[in-house]
Protein backbone atom coordinates (compact mmCIF):
# COMPACT_ATOMS: atom_id res chain seq x y z
CA UNK A 1 0.00 0.00 0.00
CA UNK A 2 1.10 3.26 -0.89
CA UNK A 3 1.80 6.49 1.78
CA UNK A 4 2.82 9.49 -0.15
CA UNK A 5 -0.38 11.16 0.41
CA UNK A 6 0.49 14.67 0.79
CA UNK A 7 -1.91 15.82 3.41
CA UNK A 8 -0.52 20.08 2.78
CA UNK A 9 -0.63 20.22 -0.96
CA UNK A 10 0.01 24.34 -1.97
CA UNK A 11 -1.10 26.46 -4.90
CA UNK A 12 2.22 28.31 -6.12
CA UNK A 13 1.36 31.39 -6.96
CA UNK A 14 3.65 33.56 -9.77
CA UNK A 15 4.05 36.94 -10.52
CA UNK A 16 3.32 39.18 -7.27
CA UNK A 17 4.14 41.85 -5.90
CA UNK A 18 4.59 42.14 -2.57
CA UNK A 19 5.92 39.18 0.70
CA UNK A 20 3.51 37.62 3.85
CA UNK A 21 3.88 39.85 6.35
CA UNK A 22 4.19 37.20 9.67
CA UNK A 23 2.59 38.19 13.37
CA UNK A 24 0.83 40.67 14.80
CA UNK A 25 4.48 42.76 15.70
CA UNK A 26 5.85 42.29 11.66
CA UNK A 27 2.25 43.68 10.58
CA UNK A 28 1.51 47.01 12.74
CA UNK A 29 5.35 48.10 12.31
CA UNK A 30 4.33 47.51 8.18
CA UNK A 31 1.09 49.70 8.96
CA UNK A 32 2.28 52.29 10.62
CA UNK A 33 3.98 53.46 7.65
CA UNK A 34 0.36 53.75 5.50
CA UNK A 35 -1.17 55.83 8.43
CA UNK A 36 -1.96 59.57 7.60
CA UNK A 37 -0.75 62.05 10.03
CA UNK A 38 -4.01 63.53 11.42
CA UNK A 39 -6.59 60.31 10.90
CA UNK A 40 -6.11 57.15 9.91
CA UNK A 41 -9.31 54.44 9.86
CA UNK A 42 -8.48 51.30 10.03
CA UNK A 43 -11.32 48.40 9.19
CA UNK A 44 -10.89 44.92 10.13
CA UNK A 45 -13.96 43.05 8.46
CA UNK A 46 -13.92 39.67 9.82
CA UNK A 47 -15.51 36.12 9.28
CA UNK A 48 -17.60 34.95 12.26
CA UNK A 49 -15.07 32.70 14.01
CA UNK A 50 -12.18 35.07 14.37
CA UNK A 51 -10.80 36.08 17.64
CA UNK A 52 -11.75 39.62 18.42
CA UNK A 53 -10.24 39.34 21.59
CA UNK A 54 -6.74 38.27 19.48
CA UNK A 55 -7.71 41.24 16.85
CA UNK A 56 -8.07 43.97 20.51
CA UNK A 57 -4.88 43.10 21.79
CA UNK A 58 -2.79 42.40 18.33
CA UNK A 59 -3.44 45.56 17.06
CA UNK A 60 -2.49 47.40 20.13
CA UNK A 61 0.92 48.12 19.29
CA UNK A 62 -0.64 50.86 16.32
CA UNK A 63 -1.29 53.01 19.57
CA UNK A 64 -5.02 53.03 18.86
CA UNK A 65 -6.70 56.19 19.72
CA UNK A 66 -10.39 54.33 18.97
CA UNK A 67 -12.02 51.37 19.21
CA UNK A 68 -15.56 50.83 17.63
CA UNK A 69 -16.87 47.37 17.25
CA UNK A 70 -19.22 46.28 14.46
CA UNK A 71 -21.15 44.25 16.27
CA UNK A 72 -22.69 46.82 18.63
CA UNK A 73 -24.42 47.76 15.48
CA UNK A 74 -26.30 43.87 14.76
CA UNK A 75 -29.16 42.40 16.95
CA UNK A 76 -28.21 40.93 20.37
CA UNK A 77 -27.89 37.35 20.52
CA UNK A 78 -31.55 36.97 21.74
CA UNK A 79 -32.68 39.19 18.85
CA UNK A 80 -31.00 37.09 16.92
CA UNK A 81 -32.22 34.06 18.02
CA UNK A 82 -35.69 35.21 17.30
CA UNK A 83 -35.12 36.25 14.28
CA UNK A 84 -33.73 33.30 13.10
CA UNK A 85 -35.78 31.20 14.48
CA UNK A 86 -37.52 29.86 11.58
CA UNK A 87 -34.15 28.88 10.10
CA UNK A 88 -32.98 26.83 12.59
CA UNK A 89 -35.94 25.10 13.66
CA UNK A 90 -36.40 22.80 16.74
CA UNK A 91 -34.26 19.51 14.82
CA UNK A 92 -31.00 19.11 16.91
CA UNK A 93 -29.30 19.15 13.00
CA UNK A 94 -31.04 20.19 9.99
CA UNK A 95 -32.52 23.90 9.92
CA UNK A 96 -33.13 25.88 6.87
CA UNK A 97 -31.09 27.99 4.77
CA UNK A 98 -30.95 31.53 5.61
CA UNK A 99 -31.11 33.81 2.17
CA UNK A 100 -30.66 37.02 3.75
CA UNK A 101 -28.01 39.39 3.39
CA UNK A 102 -25.86 40.53 6.42
CA UNK A 103 -27.23 44.07 7.06
CA UNK A 104 -30.46 42.51 7.42
CA UNK A 105 -29.20 41.37 10.91
CA UNK A 106 -27.81 45.31 12.05
CA UNK A 107 -29.88 47.89 12.97
CA UNK A 108 -29.50 50.90 10.31
CA UNK A 109 -29.70 53.41 13.02
CA UNK A 110 -26.60 51.98 15.12
CA UNK A 111 -24.82 52.08 11.56
CA UNK A 112 -25.67 55.45 11.09
CA UNK A 113 -24.78 56.94 14.92
CA UNK A 114 -21.31 54.64 14.59
CA UNK A 115 -20.48 56.04 11.41
CA UNK A 116 -21.18 59.93 12.52
CA UNK A 117 -19.21 59.04 15.37
CA UNK A 118 -16.15 57.86 13.57
CA UNK A 119 -16.85 60.81 10.67
CA UNK A 120 -16.73 63.62 14.23
CA UNK A 121 -13.54 62.48 15.59
CA UNK A 122 -10.72 64.75 13.81
CA UNK A 123 -7.50 63.14 14.67
CA UNK A 124 -5.87 60.14 15.81
CA UNK A 125 -5.91 56.47 15.06
CA UNK A 126 -9.31 54.61 14.82
CA UNK A 127 -9.99 51.12 14.42
CA UNK A 128 -12.94 49.15 13.71
CA UNK A 129 -13.53 45.76 13.94
CA UNK A 130 -16.08 42.91 13.79
CA UNK A 131 -18.48 41.34 11.56
CA UNK A 132 -19.04 43.57 9.21
CA UNK A 133 -17.62 46.10 9.34
CA UNK A 134 -17.16 46.81 6.16
CA UNK A 135 -21.19 47.80 6.12
CA UNK A 136 -19.85 51.18 8.60
CA UNK A 137 -17.40 51.98 6.61
CA UNK A 138 -14.52 50.82 4.48
CA UNK A 139 -11.87 53.18 5.91
CA UNK A 140 -8.60 54.12 4.74
CA UNK A 141 -7.06 50.74 4.91
CA UNK A 142 -9.67 48.14 5.13
CA UNK A 143 -8.49 44.58 5.76
CA UNK A 144 -10.43 41.44 5.73
CA UNK A 145 -9.89 38.55 8.43
CA UNK A 146 -10.73 35.20 6.95
CA UNK A 147 -10.80 31.50 8.66
CA UNK A 148 -11.30 28.20 7.68
CA UNK A 149 -14.80 26.29 7.94
CA UNK A 150 -12.61 23.21 9.69
CA UNK A 151 -10.74 25.88 12.42
CA UNK A 152 -13.95 27.22 12.84
CA UNK A 153 -15.42 24.12 13.79
CA UNK A 154 -12.52 23.17 16.09
CA UNK A 155 -12.84 26.10 17.63
CA UNK A 156 -16.72 25.53 18.63
CA UNK A 157 -15.10 22.66 19.89
CA UNK A 158 -12.95 24.11 22.19
CA UNK A 159 -15.62 26.04 23.75
CA UNK A 160 -16.07 28.94 21.13
CA UNK A 161 -19.42 30.83 21.14
CA UNK A 162 -21.06 31.79 17.71
CA UNK A 163 -21.34 35.44 16.49
CA UNK A 164 -22.72 37.55 18.89
CA UNK A 165 -24.21 35.74 21.24
CA UNK A 166 -22.78 33.48 24.53
CA UNK A 167 -23.31 29.82 24.20
CA UNK A 168 -20.12 28.76 24.55
CA UNK A 169 -21.66 25.22 26.38
CA UNK A 170 -23.66 24.40 23.78
CA UNK A 171 -23.20 21.11 22.32
CA UNK A 172 -21.19 20.94 18.82
CA UNK A 173 -24.15 20.49 16.94
CA UNK A 174 -26.16 23.12 17.79
CA UNK A 175 -22.98 25.35 16.95
CA UNK A 176 -22.44 23.94 13.70
CA UNK A 177 -25.96 24.56 12.44
CA UNK A 178 -26.53 27.60 13.31
CA UNK A 179 -22.89 28.40 11.44
CA UNK A 180 -23.89 26.44 8.49
CA UNK A 181 -27.83 27.26 8.39
CA UNK A 182 -27.29 31.07 9.24
CA UNK A 183 -23.66 33.14 9.97
CA UNK A 184 -21.79 31.17 6.94
CA UNK A 185 -24.91 32.21 4.13
CA UNK A 186 -24.82 35.81 4.92
CA UNK A 187 -21.05 35.99 5.75
CA UNK A 188 -20.55 34.67 2.70
CA UNK A 189 -22.70 36.76 0.38
CA UNK A 190 -20.96 40.03 2.11
CA UNK A 191 -17.18 38.41 1.78
CA UNK A 192 -18.82 38.22 -2.30
CA UNK A 193 -19.38 41.56 -1.90
CA UNK A 194 -16.08 42.87 -0.91
CA UNK A 195 -12.93 40.96 -2.80
CA UNK A 196 -12.55 43.84 -4.92
CA UNK A 197 -12.39 46.14 -2.00
CA UNK A 198 -10.43 44.84 0.69
CA UNK A 199 -6.81 46.61 1.09
CA UNK A 200 -5.42 43.44 2.93
CA UNK A 201 -6.14 39.94 3.35
CA UNK A 202 -5.52 38.51 7.09
CA UNK A 203 -4.92 34.64 7.67
CA UNK A 204 -6.15 34.25 11.41
CA UNK A 205 -6.02 30.55 11.27
CA UNK A 206 -3.08 29.99 13.55
CA UNK A 207 -4.04 31.79 16.89
CA UNK A 208 -2.03 34.76 17.57
CA UNK A 209 0.13 33.77 14.65
CA UNK A 210 -1.55 35.74 11.73
CA UNK A 211 -0.77 36.51 8.19
CA UNK A 212 -1.26 39.69 6.42
CA UNK A 213 -1.24 39.46 2.34
CA UNK A 214 -1.64 42.68 0.20
CA UNK A 215 -5.26 42.51 -1.67
CA UNK A 216 -3.96 42.73 -5.00
CA UNK A 217 -1.65 39.85 -4.31
CA UNK A 218 -4.76 37.61 -3.01
CA UNK A 219 -6.73 38.38 -5.79
CA UNK A 220 -3.50 37.57 -7.70
CA UNK A 221 -3.49 33.98 -6.43
CA UNK A 222 -7.42 33.59 -6.40
CA UNK A 223 -7.30 34.42 -10.30
CA UNK A 224 -4.13 31.53 -11.04
CA UNK A 225 -5.77 29.33 -9.20
CA UNK A 226 -9.01 28.88 -11.10
CA UNK A 227 -6.74 28.18 -14.16
CA UNK A 228 -4.31 25.06 -13.41
CA UNK A 229 -4.91 22.08 -11.42
CA UNK A 230 -4.93 22.14 -7.30
CA UNK A 231 -5.88 20.37 -4.52
CA UNK A 232 -7.64 21.28 -1.05
CA UNK A 233 -5.96 20.94 1.86
CA UNK A 234 -7.63 17.45 3.71
CA UNK A 235 -8.78 16.79 7.30
CA UNK A 236 -9.66 13.86 9.23
CA UNK A 237 -12.11 13.38 11.37
CA UNK A 238 -13.13 10.14 13.98
CA UNK A 239 -16.51 8.80 14.01
CA UNK A 240 -18.05 5.63 16.23
CA UNK A 241 -17.85 3.59 12.88
CA UNK A 242 -14.61 4.86 11.93
CA UNK A 243 -11.82 2.86 10.41
CA UNK A 244 -8.08 2.06 10.33
CA UNK A 245 -7.05 2.39 6.39
CA UNK A 246 -6.47 5.74 6.28
CA UNK A 247 -3.57 6.18 9.15
CA UNK A 248 -1.54 3.77 6.83
CA UNK A 249 -2.64 5.71 3.46
CA UNK A 250 -3.04 8.82 4.21
CA UNK A 251 0.28 9.03 7.23
CA UNK A 252 -2.28 9.82 10.23
CA UNK A 253 -1.59 9.81 13.88
CA UNK A 254 -1.90 5.68 14.88
CA UNK A 255 -2.35 6.73 18.47
CA UNK A 256 -5.80 7.59 17.31
CA UNK A 257 -8.73 4.95 17.94
CA UNK A 258 -9.76 5.54 14.25
CA UNK A 259 -10.74 7.99 11.45
CA UNK A 260 -13.84 7.56 9.75
CA UNK A 261 -14.05 10.45 7.34
CA UNK A 262 -11.67 12.45 5.58
CA UNK A 263 -12.94 15.45 3.43
CA UNK A 264 -10.16 16.32 0.68
CA UNK A 265 -12.40 17.66 -2.19
CA UNK A 266 -15.08 19.32 -0.56
CA UNK A 267 -15.08 23.05 -1.32
CA UNK A 268 -17.46 24.40 1.37
CA UNK A 269 -15.70 22.69 3.87
CA UNK A 270 -11.99 22.32 2.50
CA UNK A 271 -9.52 25.17 2.50
CA UNK A 272 -6.31 25.61 0.47
CA UNK A 273 -2.96 27.09 0.77
CA UNK A 274 -1.63 29.82 -1.48
CA UNK A 275 2.25 29.63 -1.90
CA UNK A 276 3.91 33.02 -2.08
CA UNK A 277 7.50 31.95 -2.79
CA UNK A 278 8.51 30.52 0.90
CA UNK A 279 5.12 31.06 2.96
CA UNK A 280 1.88 30.60 2.37
CA UNK A 281 -1.70 31.40 3.55
CA UNK A 282 -4.61 29.32 4.23
CA UNK A 283 -7.81 30.41 2.92
CA UNK A 284 -11.26 29.19 2.30
CA UNK A 285 -11.57 27.57 -0.78
CA UNK A 286 -14.73 28.76 -1.56
CA UNK A 287 -13.00 32.17 -2.07
CA UNK A 288 -11.14 30.97 -5.34
CA UNK A 289 -15.28 30.05 -6.59
CA UNK A 290 -16.52 33.75 -5.25
CA UNK A 291 -13.93 35.72 -7.20
CA UNK A 292 -14.10 33.81 -10.78
CA UNK A 293 -16.40 30.91 -10.72
CA UNK A 294 -16.72 31.01 -14.59
CA UNK A 295 -13.12 30.36 -15.02
CA UNK A 296 -13.40 27.66 -12.24
CA UNK A 297 -16.89 25.94 -12.69
CA UNK A 298 -17.12 26.16 -16.53
CA UNK A 299 -20.16 28.73 -18.23
CA UNK A 300 -22.65 26.12 -18.65
CA UNK A 301 -21.77 25.26 -15.13
CA UNK A 302 -21.75 28.64 -13.63
CA UNK A 303 -25.51 28.96 -15.28
CA UNK A 304 -26.91 26.05 -13.49
CA UNK A 305 -25.26 26.37 -10.18
CA UNK A 306 -23.84 29.89 -9.39
CA UNK A 307 -21.71 30.18 -6.94
CA UNK A 308 -21.81 26.67 -5.85
CA UNK A 309 -19.31 24.18 -6.43
CA UNK A 310 -21.70 21.30 -7.25
CA UNK A 311 -19.14 18.21 -6.94
CA UNK A 312 -17.45 16.32 -3.63
CA UNK A 313 -14.95 13.57 -3.13
CA UNK A 314 -14.74 12.41 0.37
CA UNK A 315 -13.46 8.99 1.86
CA UNK A 316 -15.80 6.61 4.40
CA UNK A 317 -13.45 4.66 6.38
CA UNK A 318 -14.89 1.41 8.14
CA UNK A 319 -11.81 -0.71 7.80
CA UNK A 320 -11.79 -2.47 10.75
CA UNK A 321 -14.36 -0.65 11.90
CA UNK A 322 -18.66 -0.88 12.15
CA UNK A 323 -21.54 -0.30 9.54
CA UNK A 324 -22.52 3.29 8.41
CA UNK A 325 -26.08 4.42 9.58
CA UNK A 326 -28.41 3.18 7.80
CA UNK A 327 -29.93 6.52 5.99
CA UNK A 328 -31.40 7.77 2.83
CA UNK A 329 -30.91 11.30 1.03
CA UNK A 330 -33.83 13.67 0.16
CA UNK A 331 -35.40 14.17 -3.24
CA UNK A 332 -34.62 17.37 -4.80
CA UNK A 333 -38.42 18.86 -4.37
CA UNK A 334 -38.13 17.81 -0.47
CA UNK A 335 -34.70 19.26 0.06
CA UNK A 336 -36.34 22.62 -1.83
CA UNK A 337 -39.60 22.59 -0.06
CA UNK A 338 -38.62 21.68 3.70
CA UNK A 339 -35.06 23.18 3.70
CA UNK A 340 -34.35 25.81 1.44
CA UNK A 341 -31.32 24.12 -0.71
CA UNK A 342 -31.13 24.29 -4.67
CA UNK A 343 -30.28 20.30 -5.06
CA UNK A 344 -30.06 17.23 -3.34
CA UNK A 345 -27.23 14.74 -2.53
CA UNK A 346 -27.26 12.24 -5.03
CA UNK A 347 -23.84 10.51 -4.36
CA UNK A 348 -22.19 6.97 -5.26
CA UNK A 349 -19.73 4.39 -3.50
CA UNK A 350 -16.73 4.12 -5.21
CA UNK A 351 -14.80 1.41 -3.61
CA UNK A 352 -11.27 1.80 -3.05
CA UNK A 353 -10.54 -0.96 -1.20
CA UNK A 354 -12.48 -3.97 1.01
CA UNK A 355 -11.69 -7.08 2.83
CA UNK A 356 -13.01 -10.32 1.77
CA UNK A 357 -17.18 -10.54 2.89
CA UNK A 358 -17.88 -7.03 2.96
CA UNK A 359 -21.19 -5.42 1.67
CA UNK A 360 -22.54 -2.56 0.66
CA UNK A 361 -26.58 -2.45 2.13
CA UNK A 362 -28.66 -0.91 -1.24
CA UNK A 363 -32.32 -0.48 -1.66
CA UNK A 364 -35.14 -2.58 -0.53
CA UNK A 365 -35.82 -6.33 -0.14
CA UNK A 366 -38.85 -7.20 -3.03
CA UNK A 367 -42.62 -7.10 -1.33
CA UNK A 368 -41.61 -5.77 1.62
CA UNK A 369 -44.67 -4.21 4.13
CA UNK A 370 -43.86 -0.24 4.26
CA UNK A 371 -46.24 0.45 7.71
CA UNK A 372 -43.96 -2.86 9.14
CA UNK A 373 -40.97 -1.05 7.98
CA UNK A 374 -41.69 2.15 9.69
CA UNK A 375 -43.01 0.57 12.84
CA UNK A 376 -39.71 -1.75 13.41
CA UNK A 377 -37.68 1.66 12.11
CA UNK A 378 -39.17 3.62 15.49
CA UNK A 379 -39.28 0.45 17.47
CA UNK A 380 -35.34 0.19 17.60
CA UNK A 381 -35.46 3.77 18.01
CA UNK A 382 -36.89 3.44 21.00
CA UNK A 383 -34.65 0.74 22.40
CA UNK A 384 -36.79 -1.62 22.31
CA UNK A 385 -35.76 -4.35 19.83
CA UNK A 386 -33.06 -4.10 17.08
CA UNK A 387 -34.06 -3.27 13.96
CA UNK A 388 -34.44 -6.46 11.69
CA UNK A 389 -32.69 -4.90 8.78
CA UNK A 390 -31.59 -8.43 7.04
CA UNK A 391 -35.90 -8.73 6.17
CA UNK A 392 -35.82 -5.46 4.59
CA UNK A 393 -32.76 -4.57 3.08
CA UNK A 394 -30.58 -5.31 0.20
CA UNK A 395 -26.85 -6.49 0.78
CA UNK A 396 -24.33 -6.60 -1.69
CA UNK A 397 -20.86 -8.11 -1.44
CA UNK A 398 -18.18 -5.36 -2.54
CA UNK A 399 -14.91 -5.73 -4.07
CA UNK A 400 -12.12 -3.22 -5.18
CA UNK A 401 -13.15 -0.88 -7.63
CA UNK A 402 -16.69 -1.52 -7.88
CA UNK A 403 -19.00 1.75 -8.40
CA UNK A 404 -22.38 1.46 -6.64
CA UNK A 405 -24.86 4.24 -7.73
CA UNK A 406 -27.25 5.74 -4.86
CA UNK A 407 -29.70 8.49 -6.50
CA UNK A 408 -31.16 9.99 -3.56
CA UNK A 409 -34.37 8.13 -1.95
CA UNK A 410 -32.77 5.25 -2.16
CA UNK A 411 -31.80 3.61 1.39
CA UNK A 412 -28.26 3.08 1.48
CA UNK A 413 -25.05 2.39 3.67
CA UNK A 414 -21.43 1.18 3.41
CA UNK A 415 -20.99 -1.90 5.55
CA UNK A 416 -17.33 -2.79 7.73
CA UNK A 417 -14.39 -3.46 6.33
CA UNK A 418 -14.69 -0.91 3.03
CA UNK A 419 -13.25 1.77 1.94
CA UNK A 420 -15.24 4.76 0.41
CA UNK A 421 -14.86 7.15 -2.27
CA UNK A 422 -18.13 8.79 -1.64
CA UNK A 423 -18.65 10.68 -5.29
CA UNK A 424 -21.89 12.80 -4.74
CA UNK A 425 -23.57 16.12 -5.43
CA UNK A 426 -22.30 18.55 -2.39
CA UNK A 427 -25.38 19.20 0.27
CA UNK A 428 -23.74 16.80 2.19
CA UNK A 429 -25.41 17.72 5.61
CA UNK A 430 -28.84 16.54 4.58
CA UNK A 431 -28.73 12.56 5.28
CA UNK A 432 -31.93 11.14 7.03
CA UNK A 433 -30.04 8.43 9.87
CA UNK A 434 -33.10 5.37 10.04
CA UNK A 435 -30.91 3.19 12.31
CA UNK A 436 -27.90 3.38 13.88
CA UNK A 437 -27.10 -0.65 14.64
CA UNK A 438 -28.23 0.40 18.69
CA UNK A 439 -24.75 2.49 19.45
CA UNK A 440 -24.27 6.26 20.82
CA UNK A 441 -21.83 8.82 19.16
CA UNK A 442 -18.46 9.53 20.45
CA UNK A 443 -20.01 11.92 22.94
CA UNK A 444 -22.20 9.27 24.37
CA UNK A 445 -25.29 11.04 23.19
CA UNK A 446 -27.69 8.60 20.77
CA UNK A 447 -26.83 9.74 16.95
CA UNK A 448 -30.20 11.72 15.54
CA UNK A 449 -32.36 9.46 13.62
CA UNK A 450 -34.60 11.42 10.86
CA UNK A 451 -37.56 8.51 10.71
CA UNK A 452 -40.47 10.89 9.53
CA UNK A 453 -38.20 12.71 7.04
CA UNK A 454 -37.25 9.47 5.86
CA UNK A 455 -40.54 7.82 5.00
CA UNK A 456 -41.15 10.89 3.24
CA UNK A 457 -38.50 10.08 0.73
CA UNK A 458 -37.54 6.28 0.45
CA UNK A 459 -37.98 5.58 -3.08
CA UNK A 460 -40.45 2.07 -2.44
CA UNK A 461 -39.88 0.87 -6.01
CA UNK A 462 -35.81 0.90 -5.94
CA UNK A 463 -35.84 -3.21 -4.76
CA UNK A 464 -33.30 -5.84 -5.43
CA UNK A 465 -34.33 -6.47 -8.91
CA UNK A 466 -34.44 -2.44 -9.65
CA UNK A 467 -30.94 -2.13 -7.83
CA UNK A 468 -29.42 -4.88 -9.48
CA UNK A 469 -30.35 -3.39 -12.91
CA UNK A 470 -29.55 0.49 -12.63
CA UNK A 471 -26.84 0.81 -9.43
CA UNK A 472 -24.91 -1.63 -9.70
CA UNK A 473 -21.04 -1.20 -11.71
CA UNK A 474 -23.18 -0.03 -14.51
CA UNK A 475 -19.88 0.12 -16.55
CA UNK A 476 -19.88 1.17 -20.11
CA UNK A 477 -16.72 1.15 -22.49
CA UNK A 478 -16.27 4.30 -24.19
CA UNK A 479 -12.55 3.85 -25.77
CA UNK A 480 -9.76 1.36 -26.22
CA UNK A 481 -6.52 2.93 -26.77
CA UNK A 482 -3.04 1.72 -27.29
CA UNK A 483 -2.29 3.37 -23.69
CA UNK A 484 -5.43 3.27 -21.77
CA UNK A 485 -9.08 2.04 -21.64
CA UNK A 486 -11.89 4.69 -20.89
CA UNK A 487 -14.94 3.63 -19.22
CA UNK A 488 -18.10 5.04 -18.02
CA UNK A 489 -19.11 4.33 -14.78
CA UNK A 490 -22.36 6.14 -13.93
CA UNK A 491 -24.12 7.99 -12.59
CA UNK A 492 -27.56 7.23 -12.62
CA UNK A 493 -29.69 9.18 -15.19
CA UNK A 494 -31.45 11.05 -12.02
CA UNK A 495 -27.98 12.21 -11.25
CA UNK A 496 -26.59 15.55 -12.96
CA UNK A 497 -22.74 13.48 -12.24
CA UNK A 498 -20.97 11.42 -14.63
CA UNK A 499 -17.68 9.43 -14.15
CA UNK A 500 -15.41 8.41 -16.22
CA UNK A 501 -12.48 5.97 -15.24
CA UNK A 502 -9.23 5.35 -17.19
CA UNK A 503 -6.93 2.63 -16.53
CA UNK A 504 -3.36 3.90 -18.43
CA UNK A 505 0.14 2.95 -18.61
CA UNK A 506 0.50 6.03 -21.14
CA UNK A 507 -0.70 9.74 -21.87
CA UNK A 508 -4.36 10.02 -21.45
CA UNK A 509 -5.70 13.41 -23.62
CA UNK A 510 -8.67 14.31 -20.96
CA UNK A 511 -11.73 17.11 -21.65
CA UNK A 512 -13.26 19.18 -19.18
CA UNK A 513 -16.18 19.13 -21.22
CA UNK A 514 -16.54 23.03 -20.05
CA UNK A 515 -17.25 21.54 -16.46
CA UNK A 516 -14.96 21.62 -13.57
CA UNK A 517 -13.31 18.29 -13.23
CA UNK A 518 -12.73 16.64 -9.92
CA UNK A 519 -10.27 13.41 -10.07
CA UNK A 520 -9.09 10.73 -7.87
CA UNK A 521 -6.27 8.81 -8.40
CA UNK A 522 -7.54 5.35 -7.62
CA UNK A 523 -4.57 2.94 -8.56
CA UNK A 524 -0.94 3.24 -8.55
CA UNK A 525 1.25 5.05 -6.38
CA UNK A 526 1.78 8.87 -8.53
CA UNK A 527 1.07 10.19 -11.76
CA UNK A 528 1.15 13.43 -13.71
CA UNK A 529 -1.00 16.37 -14.75
CA UNK A 530 0.37 18.52 -17.97
CA UNK A 531 -0.73 21.45 -20.09
CA UNK A 532 -1.69 20.79 -23.72
CA UNK A 533 -0.30 24.72 -23.53
CA UNK A 534 2.21 25.17 -20.89
CA UNK A 535 -0.01 27.36 -19.22
CA UNK A 536 1.04 25.51 -16.06
CA UNK A 537 3.58 23.68 -14.83
CA UNK A 538 3.52 19.94 -14.38
CA UNK A 539 1.41 18.98 -11.90
CA UNK A 540 1.96 15.64 -9.41
CA UNK A 541 -0.80 13.77 -7.88
CA UNK A 542 -0.50 10.68 -5.48
CA UNK A 543 -2.66 7.72 -4.61
CA UNK A 544 -5.71 8.49 -3.08
CA UNK A 545 -5.58 12.41 -3.18
CA UNK A 546 -8.45 14.18 -4.65
CA UNK A 547 -7.37 16.81 -7.35
CA UNK A 548 -9.75 19.69 -9.16
CA UNK A 549 -8.75 20.52 -12.75
CA UNK A 550 -11.04 23.97 -13.48
CA UNK A 551 -13.21 24.17 -16.86
CA UNK A 552 -10.86 26.81 -18.17
CA UNK A 553 -8.29 24.66 -18.56
CA UNK A 554 -10.20 22.62 -21.06
CA UNK A 555 -7.76 19.63 -22.40
CA UNK A 556 -4.99 18.45 -20.62
CA UNK A 557 -3.14 14.85 -19.72
CA UNK A 558 -2.51 12.23 -17.58
CA UNK A 559 0.32 10.05 -17.78
CA UNK A 560 2.71 7.90 -15.35
CA UNK A 561 5.73 9.73 -13.88
CA UNK A 562 9.23 8.40 -14.27
CA UNK A 563 8.62 6.73 -11.20
CA UNK A 564 5.50 4.93 -12.25
CA UNK A 565 6.49 4.42 -15.82
CA UNK A 566 5.28 1.04 -17.54
CA UNK A 567 2.71 0.08 -14.85
CA UNK A 568 -1.21 0.39 -14.52
CA UNK A 569 -2.42 3.71 -13.00
CA UNK A 570 -6.27 4.52 -12.91
CA UNK A 571 -8.16 7.49 -11.81
CA UNK A 572 -11.53 8.02 -11.61
CA UNK A 573 -13.13 11.63 -12.82
CA UNK A 574 -16.41 13.85 -12.23
CA UNK A 575 -17.69 15.96 -13.87
CA UNK A 576 -21.66 18.10 -14.64
CA UNK A 577 -23.60 16.23 -17.68
CA UNK A 578 -23.45 17.71 -20.99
Amino acid sequence: MYNNYDKYPKIKIENFDNQIIKGYGSICNFLKKRLKKQKTIIVIDMYPGVDENEIINGFKELNIDYFFNSNKCALSGKELTEKISDYLTDDRVFGVINHKKLDHYFKSDLIENMKNEINNINEGIILLYGVGAGLITKGDIYIYADIARWEIQNRYKNGMSNWNIENSNDEFKSKYKRGFFFEWRISDRHKKNILNDIDFLLDTNIKENPKLLSGNDFRKGLEQASKKPFRLVPYFDPGVWGGQWMKNVCGLDKNKDNYAWAFDGVPEENSVYLLYENDFIEIPSVDIIYYNPINLLGNRVHARFGHEFPIRFDFLDTMGGQNLSLQVHPLTEYIQDNFGMKFTQDESYYILDAKEGSEVYLGLKEDINKEEFINDLKTAEKGQKSFPDEKYINRFPVKKHDHFLIPAGTIHCSGKDTMVLEISATPYIFTFKLWDWDRVDLDGKPRPIHIEHGKNVIQWDRNTKWVEKNLINKIENIKNEENYVEEKTGLHEREFLETRRHWFTGPVLHETFDSVNVLNLIEGEEAVVKSIDNSFEPFIVHYAETFIIPASVKKYIIEPTDKTKGKRLATIKAFIKR
